[in-house]
């Protein structure tokens, strides 16, 4: 997590307002029948968002199709470059250790992500893999943004295949 509260502060209404975006995916994820995790690269010069994304694991019968992943192929492409040093990462659950190491792969500024994920996490959790002597650039960090708008959605997604 970002270690100044007043930098957390000073974002906190624009990363609510990027976030409907990343959960909006996520919402249309589930209605494709996939786990419902969205995602929203916003590039942080303009406030506009330049990719949007919810998982497609199983519609692409790809183990890498995580909304995370897309929409920095997204962003890279439209930008027709390899690293996104100046775009912000919005997502609805803490990114696994695949994930993180694209985001700091692509240079992403700043990370901003809702739910935590004690079991698959790799940013707080598990592995905290910018926290690793590897690894190259660590982005910014905000969690928490609309955590539970992100956790009861996955709850409740989980919780109807149960049934």
């Amino acid at each position: 997590m970002s270690p100044d509260p007043v930098d957390e502060s000073r974002h906190a209404e624009t990363d609510l307002i990027r976030m409907r975006a990343a959960l909006e995916e996520a919402r249309r994820a589930a209605a494709r029948q996939e786990v419902p995790i969205g995602a929203a690269l916003v590039d942080s010069r303009t406030g506009a968002i330049v990719a949007q994304a919810g998982n497609e694991t199983r519609e692409g019968c790809d183990p890498t199709a995580h909304a995370e992943i897309l929409v920095i192929r997204q962003g890279c492409a439209a930008a027709g470059v390899q690293r996104l040093p100046e775009y912000d990462l919005y997502v609805t659950l803490e990114p696994c250790a695949m994930c993180a190491a694209a985001i700091s792969f692509a240079r992403i500024r700043r990370l901003v992500f809702g739910a935590p994920d004690p079991k698959g996490g790799g940013v707080v959790h598990g592995p905290r893999f910018f926290d690793q002597p590897t690894c190259h650039h660590r982005p910014e960090v905000t969690g928490g943004v609309s955590s539970d708008d992100s956790a009861e959605m996955l709850r409740a997604f989980f919780r109807a295949r149960r049934v």
